[in-house]
């Protein structure tokens, strides 16, 4: 007996009064006689049983009903007078004809009510009872009467033993009623309410159409409603069922590959018990490639759609299949036996409505053999790649650039090399090395007797700046600039720098020709940085270039950078390496380090690791010396990143984060960072901590750390995840440049993790990160353009983009480039040139792409048969774990030609997809982004149910 039990009448050309009765009837049945519930189970009276007679032999269908088959287990007076009262309810003409039958059902249980009646429809309808009765009475069309039984012990456990809960079903089910009644929305008019028996709550659904003609129910509509109804009902029930369908499907999956080496075996070896497959496919092809129009089973004459029919059938001989398909079939019994009294024998595998697809997949398949292109195509042997894929993302470690090497570095090596100023008086810069100047220092970075207080040295040093030292003034803008003790003010730091660039040109001017060179380095650096001034890359390498021909070290140390990046100068890196040469043969350690640099790399000399590795030594040692003197922060953070490195000295990340949290507290933004990555990294880390560094970085603009941020929040690292504040940190980092996070923006958008789903942003910023050079982005744009599936196909824009990530060395661009020029689909086929890329590709270890140029040396049709090579390709993808790799290669003396097998691969395979999609359906689990039809339809749906048409809401996934 079905668990759910859906009846339809329909009354028409009924008496005025007749109409009225029954609204009135289902929406206000009162129970006149109190019935003492102690008499429920005594035996039926005989009354009662001469009145189910006479039912049975008037409504003989009622036999069907829940109710009897309650009755005829236990005939007792409760389960005798729901019986009746039921029966009478579904067969209405009955009710206004027949004086026994409404005498008897006068006093019934009452309805459950909703105010004065219990009648109910759509949300924000009103319901008047007279106005419906007077309605429904002047109706001169068919009115539908549909009554939902539930036994009580179903309506109980799965909460539709009240009012409300069915209210909520059936509002729900507004685009089901006019999709099936065939009734527009516009016009669609229904009333329900709910009758609350001890053993079959059920609901009364009275439907009709405000236009007299329009509507009509079929046999099959009833059954679909019927089937949606349970559907919803007994969703979690379904739920379980369906864990059991999903475990035969992973079952097939895992039998897939025995089954495809039985019948590759037997195939080859000429002993395969039925070559019906082999010969059947095989001729397929041969009628199809002679077939004109759509080659899809629907549009295929009958004779070739029998031999379709013949193949799949064959394909569910096989003992596995036929075992696995038959157990799916048991499940998909068990659902129907939920809505349906009876369940059809399992049909053959090729007339299963529920798999019809495997019929065209078999046609695929056909024409696939007859092309030259079988192996590459997206589904072959499962080896497709997923569209969303992403590479691993480098770790993020800042680099130490010029910009970190500004002059408070080494401020006091340079002004003891100008202790010869002490005699001068007057605005020469040795009189800005006072013992005021020095307190402000001690107090911006502490010592072993002074404690750092930033408001005493800022205080300190307005106090010399006041008295015209430049110095001062330097710092006076640093602070300012860098928001150590005080909020950041560009404005007023610029205002500072522009002061001390005036002093230093002022102090170059009135010195002697061997005294110019420290200050014409300063003034460099202030163009360099755009300090005080604009920045200017040639005004720049002119005062550096002023003071290195005098042997400045500092100075020949930045302009061998511009010679280096070719900035302000043409780009030189011979001259670069003689400049940095002389800079660290002079003791400077950021030169030593640049030189180590060049010589590892071999750039502007002969590559020669053992000099790498001693200038790298001289480089931390100098940087070591150098902090000791000043505690500079950026200098600390230096160090750290040479000591978590293993730069010049053996790795110690414990000593690392010790000069990292000096750094740190001293404002650098960079040393926040790497300090709080450090403790994430490290199990003995404050993660508390760690959390609070990176959010001291990321609240001063530092990318990384927001970026970090972002990822901690978005996998609820820490804390719990929250994808508006994983947004707030991508965004706000990408907005500063960083490529990743734009990356990040532009694939939550597109996943509606985000919020809501928002392609046209999404895109702005995956084009942003892309064009930054980020080949994860270029790749993730190729694959958009090429699949149309968010937007328009746009074959060049695709193409454009997955050269330029193939540029880089992106494997996977590699990779859909080679079967792009292979396919011919979208571009011109170029063979060589697919060959190409694909070799590009496997070099880089990707075993699909060593799997398919060893299946096109194997085949040797698109280029010379090489069975060394393909031995050599498939041995490399074997050792990957390719499972089809190792197969071809155990039976490589076995095959003539691998393209059957990859038709009976891909026929399994995609067996077991057909499988698994059924499971999703049944769930309504959507895994694949939906066409543009199937959206449209979707919409005009949630048009009948009352919503706009571009109105989103939540999808129900899982349950």
């Amino acid at each position: 007996m079905a668990k759910l039990i859906f009846t339809s009448r329909y009354l028409r050309d009924a008496p005025p009064a007749q109409m009225e009765n029954y609204i009135r009837y289902i929406g206000t049945r009162e129970g006149v006689e109190k019935m003492d519930t102690s008499k429920h189970y005594l035996p039926a009276t005989i009354n009662q049983k001469q009145m189910i007679k006479q039912l049975l032999r008037d409504i003989p269908e009622a036999k069907e009903m829940l109710e009897h088959e309650d009755y005829q287990r236990k005939p007792t007076i409760g389960t005798a007078s729901e019986f009746i009262s039921c029966a009478l309810e579904r067969n209405l003409n009955l009710i206004a004809k027949c004086k026994n039958y409404v005498d008897y059902i006068a006093g019934r249980p009452r309805v459950e009510r909703i105010g004065e009646h219990g009648l109910f429809t759509d949300e924000g309808e009103p319901v008047i009872l007279r106005q419906v009765q007077k309605e429904v009475a002047e109706h001169k069309g068919v009115v539908w009467t549909h009554v939902i039984s539930l036994r009580r012990e179903d309506a109980a456990r799965l909460g539709y033993d009240s009012a409300a809960q069915w209210m909520a079903l059936l509002r729900s089910k507004r685009a089901m009623l006019c999709k099936h009644m065939k009734i527009d929305s516009a016009n669609l008019r229904w009333y329900a309410a709910f009758h609350n028996e001890s053993h079959h709550p059920h609901v009364h659904l009275m439907v009709y159409s405000a236009k007299d003609r329009e509507g009509y129910l079929t046999k099959q509509s009833i059954e679909a409603m019927r089937s949606e109804l349970a559907h919803d009902i007994f969703r979690q029930d379904f739920a379980n069922i369906y864990e059991k369908q999903t475990q035969y499907r992973a079952d097939l999956k895992m039998q897939s590959a025995e089954v495809i080496r039985n019948w590759l075996n037997e195939i080859r070896s000429g002993t395969f018990q039925s070559s019906e497959i082999e010969t059947s496919i095989l001729e397929l092809s041969k009628r199809l490639q002679h077939t004109g129009g759509k080659k899809v089973y629907g549009y295929l004459k009958r004779d070739v759609k029998d031999l379709v029919d013949h193949i799949v059938d064959e394909l569910g001989k096989d003992s596995r299949v036929s075992a696995l398909y038959q157990e799916w079939g048991l499940w998909q019994k068990e659902i129907t036996l939920t809505y349906k009294q009876q369940t059809e024998e399992l049909l053959p595998l090729s007339k299963q409505p529920k798999l019809k697809s495997i019929r065209n997949m078999v046609i695929a398949e056909a024409l696939k053999l007859g092309s030259h292109h079988i192996l590459f195509e997206e589904e072959e042997t499962g080896l497709e790649v997923a569209d969303d894929w992403t590479e691993q993302e480098p770790e993020l470690i800042e680099k130490m650039t010029e910009e970190e090497d500004t002059d408070s570095e080494h401020v006091e090596e340079e002004i003891q090399r100008i202790s010869f100023f002490n005699g001068r008086k007057g605005t020469s810069g040795s009189n800005w090395w006072t013992d005021g100047y020095k307190q402000a220092r001690e107090y911006l970075y502490g010592s072993d007797s002074v404690l750092q207080d930033f408001e005493k040295a800022y205080q300190k040093f307005l106090q010399e700046a006041e008295q015209g030292n430049g110095f001062a003034m330097q710092d006076l803008g640093r602070m300012l600039a860098d928001g150590l003790g005080r909020d950041t003010d560009m404005a007023l730091a610029q205002e500072w720098y522009g002061k001390a660039l005036r002093a230093f040109r002022t102090e170059e001017a009135s010195v002697k020709e061997k005294q110019k060179p420290y200050f014409q380095y300063r003034i460099g650096k202030m163009y360099a940085f755009g300090l005080g001034t604009e920045q200017n890359d040639e005004q720049a390498a002119y005062w550096f270039s002023q003071a290195a021909a005098l042997g400045h070290k500092y100075a020949q140390y930045s302009l061998a950078g511009l010679y280096r990046c070719g900035q302000g100068v043409e780009q030189n890196d011979m001259q670069a390496f003689d400049l940095y040469r002389s800079s660290s043969d002079q003791g400077n350690p950021y030169a030593s380090l640049e030189l180590a640099k060049m010589y590892q790399d071999g750039l502007g000399t002969k590559q020669d690791s053992q000099q790498a590795g001693r200038r790298f030594q001289d480089a931390y040692s100098g940087f070591v010396i150098l902090e000791e003197k000043n505690h500079d922060d950026r200098l600390q953070y230096r160090i750290g990143q040479m000591l978590h490195t293993g730069m010049g000295t053996e790795p110690d990340d414990e000593r690392a984060a010790g000069y990292w949290k000096k750094s740190a507290k001293l404002g650098n933004i960079n040393a926040q960072y790497a300090l709080g990555k450090l403790w994430l990294e490290t199990e003995s880390g404050d993660s508390s901590l760690a959390v609070e560094w990176l959010t001291r970085a990321a609240n001063a603009d530092h990318s990384s750390a927001q970026y970090a941020l972002g990822k901690l929040y978005r996998d609820g690292v820490y804390f719990e995840k929250d994808m508006g504040q994983a947004m707030k940190w991508f965004r706000s980092s990408a907005e500063l440049g960083n490529a990743y996070a734009a990356y990040q923006m532009g694939q939550l958008l597109l996943l509606e993790e985000g919020g809501s789903k928002d392609v046209e942003t999404a895109m702005k910023w995956l084009k942003m990160s892309a064009e930054k050079g980020n080949s994860i982005a270029q790749y993730r744009l190729g694959m958009l353009y090429l699949k149309g599936e968010e937007i328009p196909v746009q074959v060049d824009e695709a193409v454009k983009w997955l050269q330029q990530a193939a540029d880089q060395e992106n494997e996977w661009a590699l990779y859909q480039l080679g079967k792009l020029y292979f396919s011919g689909k979208q571009v011109k086929t170029y063979v060589e040139t697919a060959v190409r890329y694909l070799k590009l590709c496997a070099e880089k270890g990707n075993q699909y792409a060593q799997y398919r140029l060893a299946m096109l040396y194997l085949c040797g049709k698109d280029v010379p048969r090489d069975r060394e090579k393909a031995v050599e390709y498939l041995t490399a993808s074997a050792e990957q774990g390719n499972i089809y790799a190792q197969f071809l290669l155990d039976h490589l003396d076995s095959f003539q030609d691998p393209s059957l097998f990859l038709a009976a691969t891909r026929l399994l395979h995609q067996l077991e997809r057909v499988f698994q999609q059924d499971v999703q359906s049944s769930l309504g689990v959507s895994r694949n982004p939906i066409d543009r039809k199937r959206r449209w339809k979707l919409a005009e749906k949630k048009q009948a149910q009352g919503y706009k048409r571009d109105d989103r809401e939540p999808v129900q996934g899982s349950y």
